[in-house]
C-alpha cells in the first residue's frame, strides 16, 4: 500500500534535497524538462529556481505552484484527472499533453525499486503518464532515495534500459547495482553539500 502524501513529504527529506541538488547540477539552462509526480521531484523543482530559460512541463500541481513565480522559467501543466491526495494529474488528458512535446530531460520519481531493476508504482493512470514521459525524453533521470528498495509496488513503470541516470542517496544494493551496470544506467550517489 502506498504511503500518504504528508508522510512521504517528511520521509527522508534531507536525502531528497541532496538528490534534488545533484539532479539539478546536470540540467543546463535553456532546455526543456519534465518533472512528474512525487515529493523528490518537488524537491527538484525547488532547486531549479536559479535556472533560466527552462521550459518545465509537469503533471504535479505542487511543482507548478513552487515554480509559478519564477519569471525566468516557463511552466506548462498537463491537465488530467486530479488526484486530490497529492496534487497529481493523471490519465488520458495528461498522457495526450505529454505526447505533444519532446523533452531534453525528464526527472521522474517512483514508489518502489525491484532488485532486478524494475521501477514501480501503485496507480495505473500515473504509470501510463510516466511511460509517455520516458518515451518523449532524450535523457531520463530517476530520482529515488534508498528507502524505495525497502518498498513494494505492483505496477512497472519501466526498466533500467530506459533510465540514463539513477540519482540516489546511498549506493544501491548488489543486484540492483549490477543491473545498472549491465544496462549502462549511470548511478550517482548524492552527497550532502
Amino acid at each position: 500500500m502506498n504511503i500518504g502524501y504528508i508522510e512521504r513529504q517528511e520521509l527522508n527529506q534531507p536525502s531528497k534535497v541532496d538528490i534534488a541538488r545533484e539532479c539539478v547540477r546536470h540540467i543546463p539552462n535553456d532546455c526543456s524538462l519534465f518533472l512528474n509526480i512525487g515529493t523528490t521531484t518537488e524537491a527538484v523543482a525547488a532547486e531549479l529556481r536559479r535556472h533560466t530559460g527552462l521550459l518545465v512541463v509537469t503533471n504535479n500541481l505542487n511543482i507548478a505552484n513552487k515554480l509559478a513565480h519564477e519569471s525566468s522559467l516557463e511552466v506548462v501543466v498537463t491537465g488530467g484527472d486530479l488526484r486530490r491526495a497529492d496534487g497529481g494529474l493523471v490519465g488520458a488528458v495528461a498522457r495526450e499533453t505529454v505526447s505533444r512535446f519532446r523533452f531534453d530531460f525528464a526527472i521522474i520519481g517512483c514508489s518502489a525499486l525491484h532488485p532486478g531493476g524494475d521501477i514501480l508504482d501503485f496507480d495505473t493512470r500515473e504509470v501510463g503518464v510516466s511511460q509517455a514521459i520516458i518515451s518523449r525524453s532524450d535523457k531520463v533521470f530517476l530520482a529515488a532515495d534508498s528507502s524505495k528498495f525497502d518498498r513494494k509496488a505492483p505496477i512497472k513503470i519501466a526498466g533500467l534500459p530506459e533510465i540514463d541516470v539513477f540519482v540516489t542517496d546511498k549506493e544501491p544494493p548488489g543486484e540492483f547495482s549490477e543491473a545498472c551496470k549491465s544496462n549502462d544506467t549511470q548511478v550517482v550517489v548524492a552527497k550532502n553539500r
